[in-house]
């Protein structure tokens, strides 16, 4: 690709705070100075920003005796508060707008609260407003959390139709190794039948929830659906218009892990069932030739005779898993009946589809 139009930038939490936990502000003038240069280029940029707990913590201490949610919705409510302020001085002193969008996982479940979180950052988009998004964590709780901002930034990027998402660490990539050992490198394409588990360490951000395990997971998944991810060094200078500027060659030269993306991308509505497997509120476990047809390279709906059983209790147009005899997830799907009249027909000819093709999404 020679120029991006759209893109969504994700900022770890450890790329906006120093050692000691406080905010980084000369590093946030530093990237908000790169975001300007993007938009100056005629790319629309999506930020997805961590740091509101960081910062919180470090206005508040660390001596209040809470549980783990409590002191993050504490220190959230608090520190999103300096977060937004420090961007919109920023973002001010160049003559623009940024607007803050808290969201919880929720928005994201519902069919409805996702177009209409969609529709909100879109008319952002188009009013010249950069949206600064982030979990409210001031009003989650553990279920309904995000794994980290990871997900969350690529659950919008795919809503966004983003062509490119940027995830900013503290690293420069995947290594291919223990990165503080000598001799290891950065991994620099992954493509999609790429392997890579055996690279990736599982440790957690020193301020942040996720890890490189989350981010590769999260950036295969992205690419799948026809988004290039690419996961680069927030710290170094200038990373931003180096990853997305200048020719396709002059962007190869710069240090990162590229995610190749798929060839073909799926349609808005199965991008958005891909990723919300974890709103999920049953399982139909199929038979054989369910799992055959529907693997097979015609597009095939779900039929009532490919079920088996039904598990757990859901409603007309929920997420359901797709389980086969062996009991591995094939897919997940929009359910076109609840559980009693799905287990009433399970095993039947005839009737209509139970999850029909344009709203499933296969892992096959």
């Amino acid at each position: 690709m020679e120029t991006y139009k759209r893109v969504a930038v994700k900022v770890g939490s450890n790329v906006l705070t120093r050692s000691d936990g406080t905010l980084d502000v000369t590093r946030m003038s530093a990237l908000v100075d790169q975001m300007v240069t993007l938009r100056r280029a005629g790319i629309e940029v999506i930020l997805i920003s961590s740091g509101a707990v960081a910062s919180g913590r470090s206005e508040l201490g660390t001596g209040l005796k809470l549980d783990d949610v409590s002191s993050r919705q504490l220190y959230s409510a608090v520190g999103q508060a300096k977060l937004i302020n420090r961007y919109y001085d920023l973002f001010r002193g160049y003559g623009i707008a940024c607007g803050q969008v808290l969201t919880t996982k929720d928005n994201f479940g519902s069919r409805n609260l996702y177009l209409n979180q969609k529709n909100c950052i879109g008319t952002m988009l188009a009013a010249g407003v950069v949206p600064i998004v982030n979990e409210n964590d001031a009003v989650s709780i553990t279920e309904l959390m995000f794994t980290d901002n990871d997900e969350l930034s690529g659950l919008i990027a795919t809503m966004m139709d983003v062509e490119a998402l940027v995830i900013l660490s503290h690293i420069d990539g995947i290594y291919d190794g223990d990165p503080s050992c000598p001799g290891t490198q950065v991994i620099r394409h992954v493509e999609p039948s790429s392997p890579l588990e055996r690279y990736i360490q599982s440790g957690k951000s020193q301020f942040g929830r996720g890890g490189m395990l989350t981010k590769s997971t999260i950036a295969r998944k992205v690419a799948s659906e026809g988004v290039e991810v690419i996961i680069a060094n927030g710290k170094r200078d200038d990373i931003l218009p180096a990853l997305l500027l200048g020719t396709a060659a002059e962007r190869e030269d710069v240090v990162c892990t590229r995610f190749v993306p798929s060839g073909k991308a799926p349609s808005s509505v199965k991008r958005w069932i891909a990723h919300s497997e974890s709103f999920a509120k049953g399982k139909l476990h199929l038979n054989e030739g369910a799992v055959k047809a529907l693997s097979g390279p015609e597009a095939t709906s779900l039929l009532p005779v490919g079920i088996v059983s039904v598990e757990g209790t859901f409603d007309e147009g929920n997420i359901v898993r797709l389980v086969g005899p062996d009991g591995v997830q094939i897919g997940v799907g929009l359910v076109t009946a609840d559980s009693e009249a799905v287990s009433a027909a399970a095993g039947k000819h005839g009737g209509r589809p139970v999850v029909h093709y344009d709203y499933m999404y296969l892992d096959l």
